[in-house]
Parts: C-alpha cells; structure tokens; sequence
C-alpha cells in the first residue's frame, strides 16, 4: 500500500510525521523543523506580520480580518488524503474551520485530521493518532516509547530538595502564563508551578498577581518567538513596575527560551522543552544548552 498524501498545517504535527518517516506534501508557513519541511510548498500564508513586537501583534490581531488563509491552489495541486490542523488556539496556527470550509469548496476528498493537546500526555496520544491514520503504528509506539523514556532519565536526575517557585510567560504584553503542558513539564522538571492548573489555557493575566507569586525562576517563552525575537522585547517585562524586585530578578535566574521552536510547540521536541527547563531549574545537574535554545540573561539584559 502506497502512503497517503499528507499536507500538515501546523509545525508539531509536521516534526510528528518526519519523526514517524513520513513526508508531507505541503506544510504550514512556519513548519521549519526538521529543515527539509522548509522546502515544501505553503498550503497557507499569515495575514499579519509575526516578527513584530508583541503590543504590535496585538493590534494587528485587533485589525485583522483572521490571522491565516488557506492558500487553495496550493491544497487543490496536493489533492491530499489527510491534512493535519489543530483546535487549540486561532492565532497559533491554522484553525480547522478554516481547513473544513476550503476542502468543501474545493471538493476534496479527504480525512482532516484534527489535535487539541492539552497535556503531555495528549501529544503522546496524537503522535499515536497521526501513526495510525499514515499506517506507521509501530513507529509511533517505537517514538513515544523513546520519549516517555528520555522524560524518566529527566525526573531521575532532578535533584531532591529545592522546587524553585517558577514563571513561564508564553506572551510578555499583556503578561501570559503558559498553560497547557507546561505547568507539568515545570513539575517534572523540578519546579514549583502555582499560578495555572495543568491543561488549562493561557490567559492573560493582572502582572500584580504575577509580582505577588514573586518567581525564583523566571522563564520568558513567548508563543512564536525566537530568541532573537524575545532579546529584542524585554522592556516589555523589565519596564513594568516591582520587575527588579522579583527573587528571580535579583537572584539572576531569568532565562529565556525559545519559544517558537520548544515550548509552544507540542509535538516530540517536548522532551527537549522539558530538558531545557531542567537546566533553567536546575542548571548543576543537566547541560547547558545552545544559546540559541534556552540561555540565562545577564544581570545587565534582565534588569
């Protein structure tokens, strides 16, 4: 049997089938990873510009008549048999509405495929999903096995003891705390995660109620943003009022990690989040990553 012809419009779904051996014909404009995904045609373009900072973000969102569309030549050429898309956030990728209304007008005949991971263990099940749906089960299973393992060599090595009060701010203005996975990821790596229950959204949230929870560890990730990106925003965090009196502030421990690439992206690579946020807890017992990944800000960048 030969594979189905697959166009995935989000990039974890898109690390998901490479990571399963299976090719999709078209991807999402920002599926770069692995870096052969870069060379597929776009089956959608963004209609805002994602490299701004986050209040002009904001406002284009407020302007903008939606944030994608659906690029129809390009779905019509793939006549795909599967196309991946995702349910949890309309900014953060392709919505499947979107996806449903341009397969009926074109009148294809496929499966869409829809994720909505809220948790760990969520990803774990779609990697198996999407497995299943390509005819790569066993794969899968193989991938979420080797995962599920990496994660018990990282809670072996988080040392007992200190669970540093930490923040994950998965957008900087409004402030966000990250939700979804992340508050276990912080778990399992070893820190305290008090402002969000695991699987619940990221919201905005009042920056006097995060001062009061006053991190040991601060973790700036936002959504889409690389690190480039999150260097160049700071001052959206250290201008707003009590940011140098925050422990983690003063103790030195804020980092930045990418979070276009890790922590906002839930498909394998979720693993490598959690190792990063180990380092960031725990920087003693794990490896210090590439800068590019996850770095500690000096005294002169987080104040």
């Amino acid at each position: 049997m030969s594979d189905p012809t697959v166009v995935s419009l989000l990039p974890s779904a898109t690390e998901i089938l490479y990571a399963l051996g299976c090719e999709p014909a078209a991807v999402s404009h920002e599926c770069d990873y692995p870096p052969e995904a870069e060379t597929k045609p776009a089956a959608n373009r963004v209609l805002i510009d994602p490299d701004a900072s986050s209040d002009d973000i904001n406002a284009q969102l407020e302007d903008a008549d939606g944030v994608y569309e659906i690029r129809r030549d390009v779905l019509d050429a793939v006549d795909p048999d599967i196309v991946v898309t995702q349910g949890v956030c309309d900014v953060c990728a392709v919505d499947e509405v979107l996806v449903e209304d341009a397969v009926a007008d074109l009148g294809l005949d496929c499966e869409i495929l829809t994720t909505d991971p809220h948790h760990l263990e969520d990803v774990f099940s779609d990697i198996e999903r999407i497995g299943a749906a390509v005819g790569r089960g066993e794969r899968a299973r193989a991938v979420v096995t080797d995962l599920r393992e990496r994660l018990d060599d990282v809670k072996e090595r988080v040392p007992d003891g200190e669970r540093p009060r930490t923040l994950v701010c998965d957008w900087m203005s409004p402030p966000m705390v990250a939700g979804h996975w992340v508050p276990e990821l912080v778990e399992l790596a070893g820190g305290e995660y008090g402002l969000t229950d695991p699987g619940a959204y990221s919201v905005p949230e009042d920056w006097a109620d995060l001062a009061a929870f006053d991190p040991e560890v601060f973790v700036a990730a936002p959504c889409g943003f690389g690190m480039t990106q999150i260097l160049d925003n700071l001052d959206e965090l250290r201008e707003r009022e009590g940011w140098t009196d925050l422990s983690a502030v003063e103790a030195g421990r804020v980092f930045a990690v990418d979070g276009h690439h890790y922590v906002n992206r839930p498909g394998p690579r979720l693993v490598d989040t959690l190792e990063l946020l180990a380092w960031c807890l725990h920087p003693d017992a794990f490896e210090e990553p590439d800068a590019a990944d996850a770095r500690r800000l000096p005294s002169a960048l987080a104040r």
